[in-house]
């Protein structure tokens, strides 16, 4: 049996440095089983490129939104993409006071005006959080969390998954799964029910071994899967099914 795969959180916003165009993406991701991808904006200009790439390609769709590093751009113009038909999630947004490039008071403004436009506009939201656990569950606590929410890129451990799995969230877990030096988030995935686990590549970054180190594309869902089905302790073909399933509802995408 052939299985198929989502890559829940990539970045198909293609620039002209040389890198694979969005039709050799595609085809290879098709050729590896992966059938859908969501192209995620960061802010308004790959918001609307990710819309483009969307509308022009069959099994990709694309959310809306401003990366906490743009915060300090805003969010003009960010709420009048939301009613395109190809829009199925609002972010990525969040909190990244690893770097910190926008200030923290406001990812946090821009973060919570995120999250009444996916409650007002009834989508999904993509949380990005780094060295940020306290603020984003402080913030989920102010202001509530959507019914349909999404950790990208999931780095926490134990801890930190059952307080996500106890709001409600899901988890989406991306090449760091396959790291060396990521246990903790082995351990998480080991306690993620089945139907609240997602699969990602976050490409072009964060390409899992044996590719680290590489531009990372939507074909390297199954490197992900195979560690994170192992970390979890089910199937591979039991994982495709469950994140093809939750995916479709969580984006509420055709069936």
């Amino acid at each position: 049996m052939t299985l198929r795969w989502i890559d829940d959180h990539c970045h198909l916003d293609r620039s002209d440095d040389g890198s694979p165009s969005v039709d050799e993406l595609l085809a290879a991701a098709r050729s590896a089983g992966v059938e859908r991808c969501i192209t995620v904006g960061c802010d308004l200009a790959t918001s609307m490129e990710g819309i483009a790439v969307a509308r022009a390609h069959a099994g990709v769709w694309a959310t809306v939104g401003v990366h906490p590093h743009e915060a300090a751009g805003g969010l003009d113009g960010i709420e009048a993409l939301l009613s395109a038909p190809e829009v199925v999630a609002v972010g990525e947004c969040g909190f990244d006071l690893h770097y910190e490039h926008s200030p923290r008071d406001t990812q946090a403004e821009v973060f919570a005006a995120q999250i009444a436009m996916a409650k007002d506009h009834d989508l999904a939201l993509v949380v990005h959080t780094r060295s940020a656990w306290p603020e984003t569950f402080a913030l989920f606590e102010e202001v509530g969390m959507p019914e349909r929410t999404v950790i990208h890129c999931f780095t926490g451990g134990p801890d930190e998954a059952r307080r996500c799995l106890d709001l409600g969230a899901h988890l989406s877990f991306s090449g760091i799964i396959t790291f060396k030096g990521a246990p903790e988030v082995r351990e998480a995935a080991a306690l993620c029910p089945l139907d609240r686990v997602l699969v990602e590549t976050d490409a072009p970054w964060l390409a899992p071994v044996p590719h680290r180190g590489r531009p990372n594309e939507p074909a390297f869902v199954p490197l992900v899967a195979e560690v994170l089905a192992d970390a979890m302790g089910v199937q591979l073909g039991a994982l495709a099914e469950a994140t093809w399933a939750t995916a479709t509802a969580v984006y509420r995408l055709p069936e």
